[in-house]
């Protein structure tokens, strides 16, 4: 993918940045590939810093309302210090590492709705800081996740929709200051079940598989979550029967219908 932008508008004398993205996909635990290329304008100008970053927009609640706002996890300083004279181009490749949390943002080539996730680039010149625009960047699961959410699908449940939240997960190996929620609309065998939300938190030995279910209100009850966790290495998540452990509990907790 491709972004360009002039630079003129906030002082910066007609220069263009111009980045491409060599990945069509990554994954968490690997990295984003491509280049910076840099053209002068119409004035010389002193190049302070080059960065790329991976920049996501993270939902915050502040009171009883949700608060979006772009949210940088991981940033690298491409280089700097670099005279820009007029017409003249520079190419920077560059490796930018994607965090083993790095949320889920496509699936088999397809993207996730509302995940806006992207690779930022930033440009320091003459004592200014360009802002930089977002390229979409497409972060397909890892196995273990991979085996997990097609588990939810062969059990029946429909993706409502997922986001990205400022906090933390209680008892896990979160690192970031915000995590994925993944939200399904259940099946019609589960009888105590209205939705089921899934988040994973990873980092290089092995993730956190986190589910939370939205529980009916019964006839002397009322509806609930129920959390539950499993804490499993990449080999080990890649290589379980994620259907049957996912349907033997979730069939605990809420039942099947025709079980008396």
């Amino acid at each position: 993918m491709v972004l360009k932008r002039l630079l003129a508008g906030i002082g910066f004398g007609g220069a263009s940045v111009e980045t491409r993205l060599d990945t069509a996909a990554a994954f968490p635990g690997g990295a984003v590939r491509g280049t910076v290329l840099i053209e002068g304008g119409d004035v010389e100008q002193q190049v302070e810093e080059l960065t790329v970053g991976l920049q996501a927009l993270v939902e915050t609640e502040v009171g009883d309302n949700e608060v979006k706002s772009n949210m940088e996890f991981h940033r690298v300083r491409l280089g700097g210090h670099t005279r820009l004279v007029p017409g003249q181009r520079f190419e920077v490749p560059f490796e930018l590492p994607v965090p083993w949390e790095a949320p889920v943002t496509a699936r088999n080539g397809r993207r996730l709705p509302s995940m806006n996730v992207g690779v930022n680039t930033r440009l320091a010149v003459a004592n200014a800081v360009d802002p930089g625009d977002l390229d979409p960047v497409a972060i397909e699961p890892l196995p273990g996740q991979r085996a997990v959410l097609d588990a939810l699908d062969s059990l029946g449940f429909r993706f409502k929709k997922a986001d990205l939240e400022r906090g933390r997960i209680a008892r896990s190996r979160q690192r970031l200051p915000f995590y994925q929620e993944i939200e399904y609309y259940s099946p019609g065998h589960y009888r105590g079940l209205d939705e089921l939300e899934l988040s994973f938190v990873a980092d290089e030995h092995g993730m956190d598989v986190i589910l939370e279910l939205d529980k009916k209100p019964g006839l002397f009850s009322e509806g609930r979550d129920t959390f539950k966790s499993f804490n499993v290495a990449h080999g080990q998540a890649a290589a379980m029967d994620w259907r049957q452990e996912l349907d033997r509990w979730i069939t605990a907790l809420a039942g099947r219908r025709g079980l008396f």
